[in-house]
């Protein structure tokens, strides 16, 4: 085990670092620059600014010198909040965020294994057509139409909950947003778990475990439930990353002082950066709980770690 998860870490490695270069010379390709909105400086002034922030340096350089305060856990200073680095801005907003993905992750859990579940086991039934049904709207909808559409019905014409999240206290102002994030992942969860429930349940042994006397229940929850559990698992990687990008349009919509908020507001105001820092900031995110699903999924089944 201890072997499976050193391969997987240095896998990851080279990931990291390519997402890292290609972030930062996207940044520095976007036309324009950090002051190019302000007030028209002397030329001596602007050439000292450039120096301070190291804009002067050639574009290796930079990067080099970008990569080397990673390293020390620095993602560098913001140029649009003057003595604010961009750790500071980022810790302050990703609270909100976390709070906003977790949720919204354990609520697609446990109400899309559950629908999965059950719609296996009634296979063909009425049942299981309206799940499935369900199903494929979720995974067709996106992100930015299902946020509208449940703040007019349920915010506007109904008036049960917040539109937003300014000024309101409370766990009414998580309901709208999590339910926004987690409504495509509860279909591809459910779906995914139906097809692998109703696999592991045409195996021989759990035909044997009901030969010998077992409840349905019993059944699944103690001999099909962790192998069907399988491709749930290797699936909630991308899953939180789903989360975590579709965060971005949520936290705008619901104006969610998050990351994703943040990331807007930097791209605005050509905090580049802010925009830099948070890029890295979640693509190391996505990397760590990738490795994690894998090392978990080795842990679960052997045969991945001994292969």
């Amino acid at each position: 085990m201890l072997r499976y998860t050193l391969l997987r870490i240095l896998g990851a490695i080279p990931t990291l670092l390519l997402v890292i270069a290609l972030a930062f010379l996207m940044v520095h390709a976007a036309p324009g620059g950090p002051f190019d909105d302000e007030r028209v400086l002397p030329a001596d002034i602007e050439a000292n600014i450039q120096a301070h922030y190291h804009l002067d340096e050639p574009l290796p350089q930079q990067f080099l010198r970008y990569l080397s305060g990673l390293l020390r856990g620095d993602l560098g200073p913001s140029y649009r909040y003057h003595g604010r680095s961009v750790g500071s801005l980022i810790g302050e907003a990703f609270p909100y965020s976390l709070q906003l993905g977790a949720m919204a992750m354990a609520l697609a859990l446990v109400i899309g294994i559950g629908a999965g579940t059950a719609a296996a086991l009634r296979q063909g039934t009425v049942f299981d057509k309206v799940v499935m049904g369900f199903a494929m709207t979720g995974i067709s909808i996106p992100v930015f139409v299902i946020a509208p559409a449940l703040v007019l019905l349920l915010a506007v014409k109904l008036q049960w909950l917040p539109a937003g999240w300014s000024g309101v206290t409370g766990m009414s102002r998580y309901v709208l947003p999590v339910t926004t994030l987690a409504l495509p992942q509860i279909a591809y969860i459910a779906r995914l778990t139906r097809a692998s429930m109703m696999d592991v349940l045409s195996r021989d042994f759990i035909r044997t475990a009901y030969a010998q006397g077992l409840g349905t229940a019993t059944v699944v929850r103690v001999h099909a439930m962790k192998p069907a559990m399988l491709p749930v698992l290797s699936y909630m990687g991308p899953a939180i990353a789903a989360i975590l990008t579709g965060s971005v349009v949520v936290e705008q919509i619901f104006a969610i002082p998050g990351l994703g908020e943040s990331f807007v507001r930097g791209a605005l105001n050509r905090d580049y950066t802010l925009v830099l820092g948070i890029v890295v900031f979640y693509a190391s995110l996505i990397v760590f709980l990738n490795l994690l699903v894998d090392i978990l999924y080795g842990a679960i089944d052997p045969r991945v770690r001994y292969r």
